[in-house]
């Protein structure tokens, strides 16, 4: 395919256009997690932590195919997307003038940055099909992407000021993400999960959605019990 070619424009706007439908959930978690910091870093980390999980999502891409065949990393992935999800509904410390003390820069991009690692995970094996091998392609339709996650990472974090409901949906979404990838794990699925789904009759796309309500209520349930807890402890306080 050579560069400035029909065949090179079209795949290009196709890996662009597949990475905006596959990069949904991502804009909600840096929206979540520049939401603690000051006003006047929201933007900066925004900017910061869609660049650093673009630039890392290249290099997923380019060895995409070996990596989802690792046993428990998908496993991992789910863990460590719960830890996320749990994370971003605790409540943030207040000072001894009971204001909220906001976060660092360097726990939200490093927040995003782990999210955007577990769940981008299925995500590249698109984009690498829509590159077809080509790697300039594969970079340039990313790196145009970048803006398009900033603006709808932006967007929802204006909302999300304004319905702080959003923090606990996105959460829960969070949660859901990491049960479909926990059931999708090449070392579960080969070895229990296949046959569980034969035991009790349920298509292995209806164990994906169990497993991830499974994981959202896991989510809520935790940050409400934290929550709960802070709470008791500031009045106590």
């Amino acid at each position: 395919m050579e560069f400035g070619s029909t065949a090179f424009f079209l795949a290009l706007l196709q890996i662009v256009w597949v990475n905006i439908l596959l990069s949904g959930d991502n804009a909600v978690v840096i929206a979540l997690a520049a939401r603690s910091l000051p006003e006047h870093q929201q933007k900066k980390a925004i900017v910061i932590g869609s660049a650093a999980a673009i630039v890392m999502r290249i290099v997923l891409t380019l060895v995409a195919a070996q990596l989802l065949q690792l046993p428990w990393l998908k496993l991992i992935g789910s863990i460590l997307l719960l830890y996320v999800g749990i994370t971003l509904l605790v409540p943030e410390n207040e000072d001894d003038s009971g204001h909220a003390v906001k976060g660092t820069m360097l726990a939200a991009i490093r927040t995003i940055l782990i999210a955007d690692l577990v769940m981008s995970l299925d995500n590249v094996i698109a984009v690498a099909a829509a590159a077809m091998g080509n790697t300039t392609l594969l970079i340039a339709g990313l790196a145009i992407s970048i803006p398009l996650v900033i603006f709808g990472s932006t967007l929802l974090l204006k909302v999300i000021e304004r319905f702080p409901l959003i923090v606990w949906a996105g959460a829960a979404l969070l949660g859901f993400i990491a049960g479909e990838l926990f059931v999708n794990d090449p070392a579960l699925y080969h070895t229990y999960t296949d046959s569980i789904e034969a035991t009790i009759g349920v298509s292995h796309h209806g164990a994906e959605i169990a497993c991830g309500i499974i994981g959202a209520v896991i989510v809520l349930a935790i940050g409400k019990y934290m929550k709960s807890r802070h709470e008791k402890g500031a009045v106590t306080a």
